[in-house]
């Protein structure tokens, strides 16, 4: 997917961890134009219809719907979005989140390093991986 020189990509961030959501959107704003925000799954999959973004940042942990089941959601509609997903979890999710669609897997302890490479890499049509 290649964005116009003009505009900057739109990004719809979901994580129900208010901090994180707020550090997530302050570490893309430089860079991206964050189009807004979802605290659970469900208000991902209608902002995601209502908002149109070029790629999502996606918490694969969250209430009322994960993640995964709110970007498999996503892809059952159609779009198809590309997804970076964000893990707290010392488990390892990477190969449901690549299965599930996302094209970047990457820890929040890693959220300054990686968040921005992983976004533009998705954008490109090509997997990050922070491990």
């Amino acid at each position: 997917m290649t964005m116009p020189a003009d505009r900057p990509a739109r990004v719809l961030v979901a994580d129900d961890h208010q901090e994180l959501l707020d550090r997530v959107v302050a570490t893309l704003v430089p860079h991206f134009h964050v189009v807004g925000t979802a605290r659970n799954g469900a208000q991902l999959v209608a902002a995601a219809a209502a908002l149109d973004p070029d790629v999502l940042v996606v918490d694969i942990s969250m209430p009322v719907m994960s993640g995964l089941e709110a970007l498999a959601q996503i892809r059952a509609g159609g779009s198809q979005v590309p997804a970076v997903c964000l893990t707290a979890c010392d488990c390892d999710m990477r190969q449901e989140a690549f299965d599930t669609g996302a094209l970047a897997y990457i820890r929040k302890a890693a959220l300054k390093a990686d968040l921005v490479p992983a976004v533009r890499s998705a954008l490109a049509g090509q997997r990050y991986d922070s491990d």
